[in-house]
């Protein structure tokens, strides 16, 4: 007579299964929270803004101010992704606002160029292409590191060319650095969805709440420019 309980032996455990994909799912779940709480506090800001006739006035006598922004906008990412880990899950939180705010506040300068609605029509096609793409890469069985990689690579590349863009103006440039653009965003779309997996594994019983805002912003970051690259495309300029 054989033994039941080598059946039981013998069986799949699905447990470790089941945990570990209700660890993704509950990390997952904040950080696109928190990537929604971002781009609302972005687009609010802008909107508030580009719609403020006192606002404009300053903006358009200060155009250095676009800069003082950028800058600090980029400080401020260095600094959340230097500190992951080491910040409190509070500090990081405020600094990710504060950061989604001053970007907000830069899009504005975005938000006079173009009219109103091919940015309505761009946010949607960009919305579309993003959930497309971070679905992708959070279901994939693929290995998307090489892909990352690539993608890193063009986007020091885009870099170089928007810095080149900037001291010599050609039409012809600028369409070329938003087709890549697009193209790079596309794929660490893809990648940073995939990598959040990870992250929630190797995160395991430890405090996750700072990580999670940090891949809120990478996602984030990857949003935003995936817009403002499809907005030169199909963007009406005022």
């Amino acid at each position: 007579m054989s033994d039941p309980n080598a059946y039981r032996s013998a069986a799949p455990s699905y447990a470790g299964v089941d945990q570990s994909q209700e660890l993704i799912a509950n990390f997952l779940r904040r950080v696109y929270g928190w990537m929604f709480v971002g781009l609302a506090a972005t687009s609010l800001t802008a909107w508030q803004v580009a719609g403020s006739a006192a606002a404009v006035t300053y903006l358009r006598a200060n155009p250095f101010l676009f800069y003082v922004l950028l800058f600090a906008e980029l400080g401020l990412v260095v600094w959340i992704s230097a500190r992951v880990g080491k910040l409190a899950p509070s500090t990081t939180a405020g600094l990710f606002l504060l950061y989604s705010v001053l970007n907000g506040a830069t899009l504005s300068f975005v938000l006079l160029m173009y009219t109103a609605a091919s940015i309505e029509t761009t946010f949607i096609t960009a919305a579309a292409m993003f959930g497309a793409l971070a679905l992708f890469g959070t279901l994939t069985g693929r290995n998307l590191q090489g892909l990352g990689h690539f993608a890193m690579m063009g986007l020091f590349g885009v870099l170089a060319a928007m810095v080149v863009g900037f001291f010599w103006h050609s039409d012809a440039l600028q369409f070329v650095i938003s087709i890549v653009g697009v193209v790079v965003f596309t794929g660490l779309t893809a990648y940073d969805a995939q990598k959040l997996k990870s992250m929630a594994l190797a995160l395991e019983g430890k405090e996750s709440g700072g990580y999670a805002i940090t891949g809120a912003l990478a996602l984030y970051l990857d949003f935003i420019n995936l817009f403002l690259f499809l907005l030169s495309f199909f963007g009406r300029r005022r």
